[in-house]
């Protein structure tokens, strides 16, 4: 039985309560006790900052051999019907909502999001897992009109080969699906790297898909899982059988990865980093605008790809609407993110706590003006609480597009900033390195629609009154510039797992040439 968690959100349960949580509800998914003496890698819950126990790396020369057996695997996978291949993505959907409830609580336990999004975030698992399954008799090529008589030419997509994904820990199993469903259903094989700090879900996960590989008769060693650090990363990202490398985290991650890749010309599929931002016109619905920006900008305590960090406001509306988020923030219910009521919960770690204070620091140094929050805010009492990080969500209203407005930080800062044209807010919106997601607060059709246009928003994602988090798997999901310029989960999203072939048959008797070219 799981441990009680109490439902008064201002209390920190017991570190040993978590982590006899986090147990149970792995023994339930398939993974008996992962910890050993001496592990490398610390596995950690931030709702107490306490050591869950400690993993075993693995080694370079352990993730050559996982290789593999991943390509060995591709081999006998590729040859299977596609529509037969969506049969192991249809088990392991169907076990993602067998055990929803605990593996979004280990998404809670592991990364401190709140109960209603380590649900969200499973359940969009199973919306991958179930347009996989459609995918899988849907993988279209073309027929091409030819100038040769007697001829045709057709494109065909074929499957590509190892994929290697490397995980953040903010979406520590979504981001994993998007890819593994994707990939699985178009033929091949997957080896992941989850992030070091979200490494439980990484062993739920794996055991569900190879439950869901017994079910289906699919190869043992389709997808596999990969436990360290730099070197194991490293490993992965250098093996020439690795044909696409899906990599989410940072641009500096990114800025690692790529050129390593490419060095082997292999596939890159980046989703890196993000500064979106919301442009509230006079014409806007400020109750709809409110309930927008407080969730973009304080779900999951700003630790989203797609979290809001910036807001663009017209300078008429500008007081009211910071009056009215000022008084929202008030009201929010920061503590553990198991119990019932809370909606801020913990920062990741240290880190991204020390972030956070210094992107302030900085911010007011630039002439900000701190509206409301930034405070770390004490959650219960226990051991290991010093390494809890829960904090106040800031509101920082800024004199302009500063450094700090331009840097991404990881943590729950809202820089509010100023217009008077249209044009001069969707200049602020594009003026940053990051490409990801948009959106405009307008009851105007000419602003929306030109927030729309090619004229509009840099971001691979543009939105219009709603914010800029969150997504469904059914479109394309990825930026531009620093953000990778990668797309991931719904639309054409698919193509990225295969490799094309354009081919040319000659049904006749004569052999002529493209161009009108003759020899003879």
């Amino acid at each position: 039985m799981s441990t009680a968690i109490p439902t008064n959100p201002a209390t920190l349960i017991s570190h040993d309560d978590v982590r006899q949580h986090a147990l149970a509800v792995l023994d339930r998914l398939g993974v008996p006790n992962p910890f050993t003496d001496g592990g490398e890698l610390v596995s950690r819950s931030p709702i107490t900052g306490g050591e869950l126990g400690r993993l075993r790396a693995h080694t370079p020369a352990e993730v050559t051999d996982i290789v593999s057996r991943a390509q060995a695997a591709f081999e006998q996978w590729r040859v299977v019907p596609a529509p037969v291949r969506g049969k192991l993505v249809r088990e392991l959907g169907e076990l993602l909502r067998q055990h929803k409830d605990d593996l979004g609580a280990l998404v809670s336990i592991e990364a401190g999001k709140i109960s209603s999004e380590g649900l969200g975030e499973v359940q969009e698992m199973i919306d991958i897992c179930d347009l996989g399954v459609g995918l899988s008799r849907q993988l279209f090529g073309q027929t091409i009109a030819t100038e040769r008589p007697g001829h045709r030419m057709m494109e065909q997509w074929h499957p590509l080969g190892v994929i290697g994904v490397i995980s953040a820990f903010n979406f520590p199993v979504a981001v994993w699906s998007w890819n593994t469903a994707l990939a699985l259903v178009c033929g091949d094989s997957v080896v992941w790297k989850p992030s070091e700090k979200t490494l439980l879900t990484g062993l739920a996960c794996q055991a569900l898909v190879t439950e869901a590989a017994r079910r289906a008769g699919a190869p043992a060693d389709i997808s596999q899982l990969v436990l360290g650090g730099v070197a194991t990363g490293e490993a992965l990202v250098d093996d020439p059988r690795v044909a696409l490398i899906s990599a989410t985290g940072s641009t500096r991650m990114g800025r690692a990865v790529a050129p390593r890749v490419a060095g082997r010309f292999g596939r890159l599929l980046l989703e890196l980093g993000g500064n979106n931002a919301a442009i509230v016109t006079p014409s806007a619905d400020l109750d709809l605008t409110v309930r927008g920006i407080v969730f973009s900008a304080a779900g999951t305590a700003g630790q989203r790809c797609t979290s809001l960090r910036r807001v663009i406001a017209h300078s008429s509306i500008a007081d009211e609407l910071l009056e009215r988020l000022k008084n929202a923030y008030a009201t929010l219910p920061i503590g553990s993110p198991l119990a019932a009521g809370t909606l801020v919960g913990p920062l990741i770690d240290a880190a991204s706590f020390e972030g956070f204070r210094k992107a302030l620091q900085a911010a007011q140094a630039d002439g900000g003006e701190l509206i409301v929050g930034g405070e770390r805010v004490p959650v219960g009492e226990g051991e290991d609480t010093d390494q809890a990080f829960y904090v106040q969500p800031a509101i920082v209203k800024m004199p302009g597009q500063t450094a700090i407005v331009k840097a991404e930080t990881f943590s729950p800062i809202l820089y509010v900033l100023t217009y008077d044209t249209f044009d001069e807010a969707v200049a602020l919106q594009n003026d940053v390195a990051q490409g990801l997601s948009s959106s405009v607060f307008t009851l105007n059709v000419r602003e929306a629609e030109q927030f729309l246009s090619a004229t509009g928003s840099d971001c691979g994602i543009a939105n219009v009154n709603i914010g800029p988090s969150g997504a469904e798997i059914g479109g394309a999901f990825g930026g531009e510039k620093e953000t990778g310029g990668g797309r991931e989960s719904g639309s054409d999203a698919w193509k990225a797992y295969m490799r094309r072939s354009t081919n040319t048959v000659n049904y006749s008797t004569e052999l002529p040439l493209a161009q009108g070219v003759e020899f003879v």
